[in-house]
């Protein structure tokens, strides 16, 4: 039953954001009460620690399936990018708001528990990439990934670019993109502009 909730707790949440939503809303579909729901969660932002565990959880694991896959570092950054725009839009914008402005501390030790994971398998795909002779040698693998992350939060957490009306896979490959063919030797330039 507990796995039961969480998942269709999530839902829920990725469908309608996290303020306008209770305990009551999220478990409707179940069929049960919110009294059943506190047998395991002290209260909604234990719930949604838990939904929020499991919705990177599985991020993370789709994205390094998927990298597996990839021939070289090009392809698996690409890759990795276009999932990651996949699910942060295939949500509602509510979602990252809430999250970002009511539940911070709570995004931040959830990020600081799977982050770590993505992010050294990202910088390993960096080295990877300089070593294949995909990326310019002398890049900062560490930085590298920073700045994309960066430019990446600045489409998705913000509203920057919300009076220009553009598509997110637009935002992406005008900044993110950009970066990522800027790193690369024309080889990677050439795998680059063969996937995209």
């Amino acid at each position: 039953m507990r796995e039961d909730i969480i998942k269709i707790s999530l839902a829920g949440f990725l469908k309608n954001g996290i303020r306008k939503m209770t305990v009551q809303n999220l478990v409707s579909p179940l069929g049960i009460s919110t009294k059943t729901v506190y047998k395991y969660f002290q209260n909604k932002e234990d719930l949604l620690k838990e939904c929020l565990a499991l919705h990177y959880s599985s991020q993370i694991r789709n994205m390094l399936e998927s990298i597996e896959k990839c021939p070289n570092a090009v392809q698996a950054m690409i890759t990795i990018w276009n999932l990651t725009i996949a699910a942060d839009f295939g949500v509602a914008k509510t979602f990252y708001h809430d999250l970002n402005y009511y539940y911070p501390a709570l995004q931040d030790g959830i990020l600081k528990k799977y982050g770590s994971r993505i992010s050294d398998t990202l910088i390993n795909l960096l080295k990877g990439g300089i070593k294949e002779g995909y990326l310019i040698k002398d890049i900062n693998p560490s930085l590298t990934l920073k700045a994309m992350t960066v430019l990446y939060s600045s489409i998705t957490r913000t509203d920057q670019y919300k009076n220009l009306k553009l598509s997110a896979n637009t935002l992406a490959e005008q900044t993110v993109f950009v970066y990522l063919r800027g790193i690369c030797t024309e080889k990677g330039i050439k795998e680059l502009d063969s996937h995209k």
